[in-house]
């Protein structure tokens, strides 16, 4: 079989599949994605440094691909809510001024995000859609890095935040029985402050943008 062939018949099975094969009002879609996190990290502003800073001292944070589950329920055909649920474990180190030294060590994110989406269309098996909503990003366990501790800092704190989410995707439907696959994009936008302690008191506080994008792909079921 050709490659013309096989596109012509992968087309065909896509438009018959019948409607039903998307989600309906009332619907609820389960999705179980891999995810990669991609944060930006850069300070904005150095509020308070105790330790004397380098000039010019810039961070990034590391990527990460974790896995993620969402819930999504539709209140029309075309409108759904969906929440995320995930863990994601970052680094963030010097690119300049303290280029290669460790900042910051494994700080966890809880990036809770419920978004409003639209879904375009009513082509049978394929249907894009946009969505944005708030989040609140819960940052856990987050350690000050091996370069800030031989600077005297023995705690670190990033300050729990409201941000805001953009989000755009397609779902491809395999089956009529709620079987399919989906591929989604998100852009943060937050901002937080990051402090770090030695003992109980503050020696270095940072302004800084996340902005992460989170790209994720995987299966989804509807029911």
């Amino acid at each position: 079989m050709n490659k013309k062939n096989i596109i012509g018949l992968t087309a065909a099975a896509l438009l018959t599949f019948p409607a039903s094969a998307h989600a309906e009002s009332g619907d609820f879609q389960f999705k179980l994605l891999g995810t990669l996190v991609a944060p930006d990290g850069k300070i904005t502003d150095v509020k308070l440094d105790a330790i004397g800073l380098p000039a010019n001292t810039q961070t990034k944070a590391n990527d990460n691909v974790t896995p993620t589950v969402a819930i999504e329920y539709f209140v029309t055909d075309n409108i759904s809510f969906e929440t995320i649920a995930g863990v994601t474990q970052h680094d963030v180190d010097g690119i300049d001024g303290l280029a290669g030294a460790e900042a910051v060590s494994d700080a966890k994110i809880v990036p809770a995000t419920l978004t409003v989406k639209y879904h375009f269309g009513d082509a049978k098996g394929i249907k894009p859609y946009i969505g944005a909503g708030p989040s609140y990003f819960i940052f856990i366990d987050e350690k000050p890095g091996a370069t800030t501790r031989t600077l005297g800092a023995t705690r670190f704190k990033m300050n729990d935040k409201v941000g805001v989410a953009l989000q755009a995707g397609v779902d491809v439907a395999l089956n009529d029985k709620g079987l399919g696959l989906t591929v989604d994009a998100k852009r943060y936008f937050m901002r937080t402050d990051a402090t770090w302690f030695a003992g109980n008191t503050e020696v270095l506080r940072t302004r800084h943008k996340l902005d992460p994008w989170v790209v994720s792909a995987g299966i989804a079921y509807r029911f």
